[in-house]
């Protein structure tokens, strides 16, 4: 008998076969990054674990749907071994049983076959036991695949989602509030590496926000291992308050901001091969989310593409998915918040009278940050 790990992934059999083997690689490069030194070995719709596993990192890998410890056997060694199994993984306690029989390959008999013999066999070791198919209170899984046999009895849920990496980077403005570490972890759940991006309003925001920023990224690399936030100091806006103020357009600072906020966020995908910027915003959630906002928002990203994934969730969807990834405690510690904030800001704000003010305010001449 020797122990091993299954892994199981599900959205990657939906490719063709050339991606499906990119995909693949993938996955398991991204296992050995986290635990370098184990061997890997896989199958159409498996991979299998040999070494020091540590299935707490398992549950953080994106593309993993589920996972197992098994035992593994010969196929004709199993009917002495299955009641020792069973034994040990604590069916004498149980009342019902269930036994799951998934075939892979040419056999002289079924799935169906084996469960009733198995089942059988079960049943006349620990007689006190019977089987309930709906609601057991044990359940036995047995993979046969052509000689060999798998036997496990746990099944422990991971991320699922892509691949890290599989479609490219994208560059995450991160403020360290509960949305946009939410949002940059459900890009990476769908295959993307994240260049997470804090962008510094000098004079407005000081090191207990940026801290708190850093914290949040620090969870994140849980899940993406080596991830670290670039703090990109920027004085556009201690520049451009005082101009709105005298020119009585206080009430347009946070779409400034927001504005160029993208402006510096596209430089720095541009620079690092990214594919676009992916935001916590969500629809109506504050002023500068309204969807007259958004608009006028969106065209200073000049092309680059804005991913916006939590646009329709409820503010308590996302606090759901912060506890569980494990940033919510972080994202509510204490931080001073923006100073820049006007007291009664713009919902619907223009794109014409925004583009009319910032070329008065020399905002496209304005040096973005390296």
């Amino acid at each position: 008998m020797k122990k091993q790990w299954l892994v199981r992934y599900s959205e990657l059999f939906l490719k063709s076969d050339p991606v499906r083997r990119q995909w693949e690689n993938a996955l398991i490069a991204n296992i050995r990054e986290v635990m370098p030194g184990i061997h890997v070995r896989n199958e159409r719709g498996r991979i299998w674990l040999d070494g020091d596993v540590k299935s707490d990192l398992l549950k953080k890998i994106f593309g993993i749907v589920s996972f197992s410890e098994v035992e593994h056997i010969r196929l004709n060694e199993i009917e002495p071994f299955l009641p020792d199994f069973c034994r040990r993984h604590g069916i004498e306690e149980a009342k019902t049983f269930a036994l799951r029989i998934k075939r892979v390959g040419t056999h002289d008999f079924s799935s169906n076959d084996k469960a009733v013999e198995y089942g059988n066999l079960i049943r006349n070791r620990f007689p006190h036991i019977r089987v309930n198919l709906a609601h057991p209170d044990k359940e036995i899984h047995i993979e046969i695949r052509a000689h060999e046999a798998y036997l496990y009895d746990n099944v422990t849920k991971s991320v699922a989602g892509l691949p890290l990496g599989v479609e490219g980077t994208l560059v995450a403005l991160i403020s360290g509030g509960i949305d946009s570490p939410v949002a940059a972890w459900m890009m990476m759940k769908r295959g993307c590496r994240i260049l997470p991006v804090f962008v510094a309003l000098d004079t407005f925001l000081d090191e207990t926000t940026i801290a708190r920023a850093e914290r949040v990224v620090g969870i994140l690399a849980q899940y993406q291992p080596g991830i670290k936030l670039t703090v990109i100091h920027d004085s556009y806006l201690a520049s451009a308050k005082q101009e709105l103020i005298q020119r009585h357009f206080e009430k347009y600072t946070c779409i400034f901001c927001k504005r160029r906020m993208y402006r510096v966020a596209t430089a720095f995908a541009l620079r690092n091969g990214a594919k676009g910027i992916v935001t916590g915003e969500s629809l109506g959630q504050v002023a500068s989310q309204t969807l007259d906002n958004l608009l006028v928002l969106t065209d200073a990203a000049s092309g680059v593409p804005i991913y916006r994934p939590l646009i329709g969730f409820d503010k308590e969807d996302t606090i759901r998915i912060a506890r569980e990834i494990g940033t919510f405690t972080e994202s509510i510690a204490p931080a001073s918040g923006c100073r820049a904030v006007p007291a009664g800001p713009s919902t619907k704000a223009k794109r014409e009278t925004i583009r009319e003010i910032e070329v008065k305010l020399e905002a496209s001449s304005f040096p973005l940050p390296v």
